[in-house]
């Protein structure tokens, strides 16, 4: 059972100075407009009439700048480690050699589909039913998930314990809604969808016919799939996917697989499991017996095609990239080749290439700032919970021994990956994506039966994000997101508080909203309110619910009330926090200056409003409002701060400004 939230993310490079910074970036603002108006525009305004959105980006701010530049520096140390021979299996070689072989296009081409021939001849034997079993269990040694995935998760009721969770996957759209609703513009996504298949199929050899036939295929076992699948808001719910059971129940309940050769291919040991979506499952088998065995066939060369098309030559990447980027998030332009090699060897061997990149970019001083915030920021959580009115103290015992029990993690792991297992050349691309696959595969499931190492870390140093995990209670910031303009070790705190503390905030609290508050302080799946509190922080949630589910994007497309609610209330959790640790900080050192006429409560809001706020092109906000608990951008600024009496005395704000609600959300 795995849990985390993350604070999701939604060129023209701008160089962001890595001294200390004399305030929110004034040059950004409209001051054409009133601050308690639309704050995200005052906010922003400037910055994005002077730039415009890149043809290769689904959503752009400031940000998603800083993102670009590290995307930059990570190619500086592959082309350093590409450049040169290297000492066979040294970290330099791996990482050099597999983004080398990327950027080989010419070889890519060149090669076609052979790298997956032996796969797909596979697929063209099978004969029966046990054969498409088997394929499926080696396509997902190699994290092809067609749609089995077994994987290792934290047991959510002994949670110093490694157990198997078995979930099934296999969709190809994002969400189950694509398949099932009727609404014009879902009914139009699965036409294009389809054809998106056929065109694949085609590209791969197939006749138009078989092609089509195909296609018929795939669209029916994964809109079985969907049918069964739980809904995203369903899926926030933690108890819905924890369905604990030994391997013998797992056997007798659902004949309909070989578990036990299963287990014994991957080398994981029976045991404790979790089924995450037992009708889903049911659904799953009753597929495999009833489905024709030409159909799987079918639908397991599609999951290998779909799985692999950004790893293949420039034709099957430009069909993927036409429906996937264009159709589905208004992207204009695929990124030049060079960023998708260097995103990928992050994706693939990210703390080998994360290791050159903190000894590079990220310095202790850095470390030691964060820290410093974010233990100010738990601190402000752990006083907003002895203060408040409302919880009873059994509840706020909990809660605080909770607070206490906090583990911050900022930078990179303090024990690196040993990828010395992985075989990596320059001259096999495709064969080196399946070999870093099929290691990070081994790598899950060898934690299986074993102790839990709490020293593993779900993203990689230079992700610019961050994430809070309620099973291992531990809130986890990357390198990668402590860089300028959202901070700076030598920057001013109102800026650091208002961006990347605000951030620290939302994590924070997410131990403490409605999923966190049925995960105890040992990780363990537990209610730990008693019922009468739940009811009345249920009863305060409510009210940011109901704001949010009058957020339109568009005419007749709103955020989801019910699926956004707990990342909401992270937002408003964490500027509340970030301000009231900010203010603490200055304790004993006196206020901040004002710089460029803002004060420094004023550099705090705007710092947020300009880390956190983004436009997104209307079919990536479309999707998004769909399947992503997330806000979007605009609103990530809005919401918050339109709750908050703090921002309405900092820019002289008055009752009926659309930046004061009549209703105020608040919780901590």
């Amino acid at each position: 059972m795995k849990w985390f939230a993350a604070a999701a993310l939604g060129c023209t490079l701008l160089p962001f100075s890595t001294a200390a910074q004399q305030g929110a970036r004034v040059q950004d603002i409209d001051k054409s407009l009133s601050p308690c108006s639309d704050f995200d525009d005052y906010a922003n305004g400037q910055w994005r009439k002077q730039n415009s959105m890149p043809a290769i980006q689904t959503s752009w701010a400031l940000r998603t700048v800083t993102q670009e530049e590290t995307t930059a520096k990570l190619r500086g140390l592959l082309d350093e480690a590409s450049s040169k021979k290297q000492a066979a299996g040294s970290t330099e070689q791996l990482i050099g050699d597999f983004y080398g072989a990327c950027m080989d296009e010419a070889a890519v081409n060149a090669a076609g589909l052979k790298p997956l021939q032996a796969t797909l001849a596979r697929i063209d034997a099978i004969k029966d039913a046990r054969s498409v079993q088997a394929m499926i269990v080696d396509l997902m040694k190699i994290g092809i998930r067609a749609p089995l995935d077994i994987s290792s998760s934290q047991d959510a009721h002994a949670p110093l314990d490694t157990i198997a969770e078995i979930s099934i996957r296999g969709l190809g759209l994002p969400d189950r809604d694509y398949y099932l609703r009727n609404e014009p513009r879902y009914k139009e996504i699965r036409e294009k969808y389809t054809a998106h298949v056929e065109a694949m199929f085609k590209l791969a050899g197939y006749s138009e016919v078989q092609a089509k036939e195909a296609t018929d295929a795939v669209l029916k076992i994964e809109t079985k799939l969907a049918e069964a699948r739980l809904s995203r808001v369903e899926l926030r719910e933690p108890k819905n996917t924890d369905h604990p059971m030994q391997f013998s129940e797992l056997t007798k309940q659902y004949p309909g697989f070989n578990w036990a050769a299963t287990y014994k291919s991957l080398n994981i040991p029976p045991g404790k499991l979790n089924l995450s979506q037992p009708k889903l499952t049911t659904a799953f088998l009753t597929e495999l017996q009833q489905a024709p065995v030409g159909e799987w066939k079918a639908y397991l060369r599609w999951m290998v095609l779909h799985a692999d098309a950004a790893y293949l030559p420039t034709t099957f990447v430009d069909e993927n990239f036409r429906f996937f980027g264009t159709v589905m998030t208004g992207v204009k332009e695929q990124r030049p080749r060079w960023q998708r090699c260097s995103r990928l060897v992050d994706s693939q061997l990210g703390e080998a290439l994360g290791k050159k990149y903190v000894e590079v970019y990220f310095s202790p001083e850095a470390k030691a700032r964060a820290r410093e915030m974010a233990v100010n920021i738990a601190e402000q959580l752990k006083l907003s919970i002895i203060g408040n009115d409302w919880m009873t103290q059994a509840t706020k015992a909990k809660a605080l021994e909770k607070v206490a029990a906090l583990n911050i993690k900022v930078g990179y792991p303090d024990k690196w990956k040993d990828y010395s297992s992985v075989k990596v050349t320059r001259s096999e691309f495709l064969s080196n994506v399946m070999s870093t696959q099929a290691f990070a595969v081994r790598d899950d499931l060898g934690r299986i039966g074993k102790p839990l190492d709490r020293g593993r870390w779900d993203m990689t140093p230079p992700t610019m994000n961050a994430y809070y995990n309620p099973q291992m209670n531990e809130v986890v910031v990357p390198a990668g997101y402590l860089q300028p303009p959202g901070f700076n070790p030598k920057g001013l705190d109102a800026i650091n508080y208002g961006a990347i503390g605000v951030t620290i905030g939302h994590e924070i609290s997410h131990g403490v909203d409605d999923e966190g508050a049925q995960f105890a302080a040992d990780g363990s799946l537990t209610m730990w309110w008693t019922p009468e509190d739940f009811d009345k922080f249920k009863a305060k949630t409510a009210c940011t619910t109901q704001q949010y589910d009058n957020y339109f994007i568009e005419p007749g497309i709103h955020h989801n009330g019910k699926l956004v609610t707990g990342e909401a209330l992270g937002d408003l959790g964490g500027v509340n926090l970030a301000f009231r640790a900010y203010e603490k900080s200055r304790e004993g050192k006196g206020p901040e200056p004002t710089v460029d006429g803002m004060t420094p409560e004023q550099q705090f809001f705007l710092a947020e409003a300009q880390w956190r706020g983004a436009l997104v092109r209307p079919e990536a906000a479309r999707s998004q409002v769909q399947v992503d608990p997330h806000p979007l951008g605009k609103w990530r600024v809005l919401g918050p701060l339109s709750n908050m009496p703090e921002f309405e005395k900092a820019w002289g704000c008055k009752k009926g400004d659309p930046m004061v609600r009549a209703e105020t959300c608040k919780v901590w």
